[in-house]
């Protein structure tokens, strides 16, 4: 779909006028029909607006002519996957897994290697293919190519390991010894624990991007710890297959 559809749609879809839409963006109405005969394209500043003010990468607002891959872990990108800024607006370089809130999420390619083979093994192929595509395939990407340039200096990891001494810290019953945290996005985790009146209560934002964890139980009851943590917050529950029936654990303020 060219840009000129696509702007008419967005604006079409949040219920506004032309001459709305040019107020929210400080343009003209006349420039917004320019882009919407086709006469002429948004500027980049004006594509960074309306890309914030429509919730959609400015590739989108483009039609899609780059075809967006993560330039860490290599995965396709969609808008829903699309990271984002500390300010909300998108980083279409990344997908939400790999880069949120400001900050890269893996600085060792192996770790990231073998939370992609846990992931994608099963669907056609087998752990060592999909180890060995991994291996040849992420030092092509720009993130891995100039990663020395965007180290943090090792300040992720020390934060990583300081949530994993906190969770060990809580001597749970029946839960394994936590070694690792990856990125995990809200809306994947975000299980809704009952409440003694009946109700229930969600803890997590479904865009965030937090550390965690699935962890077998060692009580042999086929249930699983589900740990969860940011600079804010830890927060342990378990439950059955597919998240059935999960119980909190703990919620504790950081």
């Amino acid at each position: 779909m060219d840009t000129k559809n696509i702007i008419l749609e967005l604006r079409t879809q949040k219920g506004m006028s032309q001459e709305e839409l040019a107020k929210k963006i400080y343009v003209t109405r006349q420039a917004v029909s320019r882009w919407e005969t086709g006469e002429t394209v948004p500027n980049t500043e004006t594509l960074k607006l309306l890309s914030q003010l429509f919730d959609v990468s400015i590739n989108t607002i483009l039609g899609s002519p780059r075809k967006l891959v993560c330039q860490c872990c290599g995965m396709p990108l969609e808008d829903a996957a699309v990271s984002r800024e500390t300010d909300g607006s998108f980083n279409e370089e990344y997908c939400k897994w790999c880069y949120a809130d400001g900050q890269y999420n893996y600085h060792d390619m192996d770790e990231l290697i073998e939370v992609c083979v846990k992931n994608m093994t099963g669907e056609g192929h087998t752990e060592e293919q999909v180890r060995a595509y991994m291996k040849d395939m992420l030092p092509k990407l720009t993130y891995w190519k100039n990663h020395k340039e965007l180290a943090d200096g090792g300040e992720f990891e020390r934060f990583k390991k300081q949530l994993i001494d906190e969770f060990n810290a809580l001597n749970i019953n029946g839960m394994p010894r936590v070694e690792s945290l990856n990125a995990l996005v809200g809306s994947y985790v975000n299980l809704a624990y009952p409440l003694p009146n009946g109700n229930s209560v969600r803890f997590l934002d479904d865009g965030a991007t937090y550390l965690g964890n699935q962890l077998e139980s060692e009580s042999s009851d086929g249930r699983c710890f589900g740990i969860l943590a940011n600079k804010e917050f830890l927060l342990v529950s378990t439950y059955g297959k597919d998240g059935e029936a999960p119980e909190l654990i703990v919620y504790k303020k950081r």
